[in-house]
């Protein structure tokens, strides 16, 4: 018995684009990328998409689905059965074309909130000696698996509104750093954490924890940077 086909709508073009509907035949485990890939092999060869692993660690393919930011390699087609399927790219990003993003602004946000680490000491042999159970350790630890995916970027509300805000992925970067005891860059850092493009500008609406495919929590990082601002101020 043939199975059924699915309705897929993808964004084709660049920011004036437009939506494009294509019959993908359905089957068993098929995820979302796996419908994009048949598009571009045996429909349109004209589509464009990232993607590497396809296993759930690089997070390159992430796209919109159905309104929602996701990983589209995690995503089972199934989850969306009986209904039209409707992929865009990743909100909040310009679009190159189609499904692709320009990621240069988000990366440049990253580094602006003080992502890149700094030694306190410069030079220095062997290992620094970090205690696993010490609390500052816990801290960076718990936001440090971040890989830059961008689906809490695009599915930020206040990002959408201030297209100057840093956005939860270089803040919750910050986090880790500001509570890693090696790094020497902190006054800086929580300086530029202060303007009005940082922290203070998070209206703490869940969206960047309630997508991360990592399971962080981007807002608990960014209420912890609040704290410590203001913490830094009087001291």
């Amino acid at each position: 018995m043939t199975a059924p086909n699915l309705n897929v709508i993808i964004w084709r073009g660049a920011e004036s684009g437009s939506l494009k509907s294509y019959k993908v035949p359905s089957y068993a485990m098929q995820t979302i990328l796996d419908v994009v890939t048949y598009v571009q092999r045996e429909l349109d060869s004209g589509l464009s998409y990232r993607f590497a692993c396809r296993v759930g660690m690089c997070g390159t393919c992430a796209m919109t689905v159905n309104g929602k930011p996701r990983w589209t390699c995690r995503t089972q087609a199934s989850l969306f059965a009986g209904s039209t399927i409707t992929i865009e790219p990743l909100r909040n990003f310009p679009i190159v074309k189609d499904l692709v993003i320009d990621m240069d602004s988000f990366f440049d946000k990253w580094q602006s909130a003080g992502g890149a680490f700094k030694p306190k000491q410069q030079s220095q042999t062997g290992f620094a000696a970090v205690k696993p159970d010490h609390p500052l350790r816990k801290a960076a630890n718990a936001a440090i698996e971040c890989i830059n995916c961008g689906v809490c970027y695009s599915a930020c509300d206040v990002v959408r509104w201030n297209s100057d805000y840093l956005g939860p992925a270089a803040l919750n970067r910050s986090w880790s750093l500001v509570n890693d005891e090696r790094d020497g860059d902190n006054r800086e850092r929580l300086a530029t954490i202060a303007s009005d493009a940082g922290c203070f500008s998070c209206h703490t609406t869940q969206l960047c924890t309630n997508y991360c495919p990592k399971s962080l929590n981007p807002s608990a990082s960014i209420a912890g940077l609040k704290r410590e601002v203001v913490r830094n101020s009087f001291r």
